[in-house]
């Protein structure tokens, strides 16, 4: 097709042309090992960062590269087009880092971004634990305030990058105040740290190889001064402010999933024949596929109105959230149409359209699963 995306220009065709070549090199053949591994290779980070793909939407004062979400934007596409389902790049770069930028005071910030822009160290975000998810005003991890450390305890589950992380942001209780008044984001270089330990690897029905643990903190230390933006009792405000950019990465994640399936899907209908005529020869086929293109289209129109947003800074809450609700609606349906052209082949999970469509079951449910999205943009009505 002949769109372009309007926030499009040519240093950003240069990140993606980047992107691809070591996507294609060094993500794509390792797929399946890395499922059967359930990690991708720690060394990848650091190769990323030797390339400059990390970080690169953080100042360059920091390590970063100087850009936009449009940069992160490229390479999370870039990432779908390839069929990489295992790297938390937008965990990364996209979430954790700028929780940095955002917040951290100026040492923390020469202290982490530069080694997260490097690859040296590996970020996550401790967010949900195994009795709170979406409520995050209902976090009971607690961290104890004890002379110029905290001592924390609780546990966390579904974290992102929990077997590589070396810096983790854990939201925690530090104050007894009620709801979200008494969290505070703290951070922890996790790098034979005491009382710190990482649980079971977590097996999924798709992403398999996407890194997810459980994390435990029993009487964990860590300095007064870890407290992100140096002020105690801002987490939720922290969070809340975050969270649309989060939303946001997971829309452009669910487009370019859209796009590919098509595409996938369109050229196996040509290669593929039954009865005398290849697939793409019956109406039915046609239809589907034009249905599906056509769906695809208006969810990447979509979400490049809501990038070109937030490079204004003008995306609020509740339009992020029709993104990541719509988008990734879409995703499973469109990735759902395209694997039926492939008959018993789609359900074979050496086709990628296979690990697809496991792998989009849980774009409706993390960032905030649809049904608070649908509650947040309700708000607004």
């Amino acid at each position: 097709m002949s769109y372009r995306s309007p926030w499009m220009n040519e240093e950003l065709d240069q990140v993606r042309d980047t992107a691809r070549r070591f996507l294609e090199t060094e993500s794509a053949p390792h797929h399946a090992r890395w499922a059967k591994q359930h990690m991708i290779d720690r060394t990848f980070w650091n190769a990323a960062g030797d390339l400059g793909l990390l970080c690169v939407s953080c100042p360059t004062e920091y390590g970063g590269g100087g850009g936009t979400f449009a940069h992160e934007a490229v390479v999370m596409e870039e990432q779908a087009r390839v069929g990489d389902d295992a790297w938390n790049y937008s965990v990364h770069s996209t979430i954790v880092a700028h929780y940095f930028v955002a917040y951290g005071t100026e040492e923390q910030k020469r202290r982490w971004l530069p080694r997260l822009a490097s690859g040296e160290f590996v970020g996550a975000i401790a967010m949900t634990e195994p009795g709170t998810g979406s409520d995050l005003q209902g976090v009971r991890t607690h961290a104890r305030r004890d002379g110029d450390e905290f001592v924390v305890n609780g546990a966390k589950t579904f974290i992102s990058n929990g077997t590589h992380c070396d810096l983790l942001i854990i939201v925690a209780r530090t104050t007894d105040a009620p709801g979200g008044k008494g969290l505070s984001l703290l951070v922890a270089e996790t790098r034979d740290l005491p009382g710190f330990s990482r649980g079971r690897e977590l097996e999924k029905i798709g992403a398999k190889g996407g890194d997810l643990r459980e994390l435990f903190f029993e009487d964990m230390r860590i300095p007064a001064a870890n407290v992100l933006g140096g002020v105690e009792g801002q987490g939720f405000v922290q969070l809340m402010k975050q969270l649309p950019q989060e939303r946001l990465s997971i829309a452009v994640l669910a487009a370019a999933a859209c796009e590919r399936a098509v595409d996938l899907a369109v050229q196996y209908a040509k290669e593929r024949s039954a009865f005398g005529q290849n697939l793409l020869s019956f109406q039915n086929t046609r239809f589907v596929l034009a249905e599906c293109r056509t769906e695809a289209y208006a969810i990447r129109t979509f979400v490049d109105h809501c990038i070109g947003l937030h490079l204004e800074g003008k995306l609020d809450a509740a339009t992020a959230s029709m993104a990541k609700y719509l988008a990734t609606e879409k995703q499973g349906q469109i990735v759902d149409r395209c694997l039926q052209v492939f008959g018993g082949y789609g359900y074979m999970e050496e086709y990628p359209i296979a690990r697809m469509y496991t792998a989009a079951r849980v774009a409706r449910i993390y960032g905030g699963s649809n049904e608070i999205m649908k509650e947040l943009i309700a708000r607004t009505l």
